[in-house]
């Protein structure tokens, strides 16, 4: 007769991965990807090596994993801002001092979720997370077209473009560090001006 778990191993076993996700992303929060390694973890978790690898394959299936967790909570918070009351460019504004509101108080996982190098199974998370943001534009855009906040444009190569230039502006290899006071103002009148609408 095959082994069945029972529902208070299968409880233990849920709670052991969550404390063990939690606890890399703390690392991640604090070192970027580079310093999540699994004897790292292992310590700040306060379990052996061995109980990882029960959970997870490999460094990258975690990482892959706490990237997605930590992804989902940021689109989360950006599909909730979207949908504040209001004109587009009311929306847009709202939704960018969120965005940069989340990532200054977070600037090393900002950093790590938008421009660290990481292994392909991150980046493969990576391009899901642009593209979940860019339907999330997209849509916004589209809301402003219908409105006719803003004039006839193609909302899916706008909104691909706003997601390049919001990442690159905030944390981009291009960018200087977080702490510009004015850096959602500016970003908003940027992006306002570059779909063609009039200023908030």
């Amino acid at each position: 007769m095959a082994y069945r778990e029972t529902d208070n191993v299968k409880a233990r076993k849920a709670a052991q991965r969550a404390h063990l996700l939690r606890n890399a992303e703390q690392l991640v929060r604090d070192s970027g990807f580079a310093g999540l390694t699994m004897q790292t973890l292992a310590r700040q978790a306060g379990v052996g090596v061995g109980t990882l690898y029960r959970y997870f394959d490999n460094k990258a299936v975690l990482a892959a994993e706490v990237f997605r967790l930590a992804t989902e909570r940021e689109v989360a918070a950006v599909a909730q801002a979207m949908e504040q009351d209001g004109g587009f460019a009311q929306r847009l504004e709202y939704v960018l001092q969120v965005f940069v509101r989340r990532a200054q108080a977070a600037p090393t996982l900002a950093w790590s979720l938008i421009a660290e190098p990481v292994d392909p199974a991150v980046d493969a998370e990576r391009l899901i997370y642009r593209q979940r943001y860019a339907e999330l534009y997209q849509q916004l855009l589209s809301d402003g077209v219908s409105q006719g906040s803003l004039p006839l444009q193609d909302t899916a190569v706008s909104a691909a473009a706003l997601v390049g230039a919001i990442a690159e502006a905030l944390v981009g290899p291009l960018s200087e560090p977080l702490p510009k006071a004015s850096l959602a103002e500016s970003l908003t009148q940027f992006c306002l001006r570059a779909v063609g609408a009039p200023r908030a």
